[in-house]
């Protein structure tokens, strides 16, 4: 038993090391879209768009959470904004066919080597409130640390979320969440790799829960 947990530490290290050695890592997110356009037939590439706020995101400040992380719902804007430039979109507030509504909210927990569970938790914000699309996991994580005496990094837990809305109308038209676990604690370098996994196969994306990896610099 010893001789197999031995193996099983050397291969994780190994797997580490060779993921070190590329200078890439992976954002893997669980994403999940749905779409019911008005018209039969999707909006094309030039579509414009205006962001809409919820009461809470209206002053553009930071919100209160994980001291140093936190980012004002300009900073996520901006980078909901370069995802829609690459699927085609265009932001044009004067003429605006559709309301975008986008979030972004983090968890984190210490872990405990010797313990599966949390040595302790938190909840912070990036810029406001998010809307629920349903329940589920917020992605997936799998950890290990060698028995040094010390506590694992700490594990931020990422939610980010993207609402359309039919500016005549006010009807919900798309709305898409991608969520992911991980150790890296740089959210300016993360969440721009998951709000283009939320937007993966807009404005069709296909139906169900599905996985999506982007590779981004170490």
């Amino acid at each position: 038993m010893k001789k197999s947990i031995h193996s099983v530490w050397i291969a994780l290290a190994c797997s580490l090391l060779l993921s070190a050695c590329s200078g890439l890592r992976v954002v893997d997110n669980d994403v999940a879209s749905f779409a019911q356009w008005s018209n039969a037939t999707p909006p094309a590439p030039g579509s414009s768009y205006r962001f809409e706020r919820l009461p809470s995101q209206q002053s553009g400040l930071p919100q209160s959470g994980i001291s140093g992380m936190e980012l004002s719902q300009d900073q996520i804007e901006a980078i909901a904004r370069t995802a829609l430039d690459k699927v085609g979109w265009l932001n044009n507030p004067q003429a605006a066919a559709f309301n975008v509504q986008v979030s972004a909210t983090t968890r984190y927990t210490q872990r405990n080597p010797y313990n599966s569970g949390p040595a302790y938790g938190g909840f912070g914000g990036f810029g406001g409130s998010g809307i629920s699309l349903g329940g589920g996991t917020a992605g997936s994580f799998i950890g290990f640390s060698f028995p040094l005496g010390m506590s694992e990094s700490p594990l931020y837990m990422r939610e980010v979320s993207i609402v359309v809305r039919d500016a005549a109308s006010n009807a919900v038209v798309y709305e898409s969440k991608a969520t992911h676990s991980g150790v890296w604690r740089d959210a300016p370098s993360v969440l721009p790799a998951m709000f283009e996994a939320a937007l993966q196969g807009f404005p069709n994306p296909p139906a169900g829960a599905r996985r999506i990896n982007i590779e981004i610099p170490r």
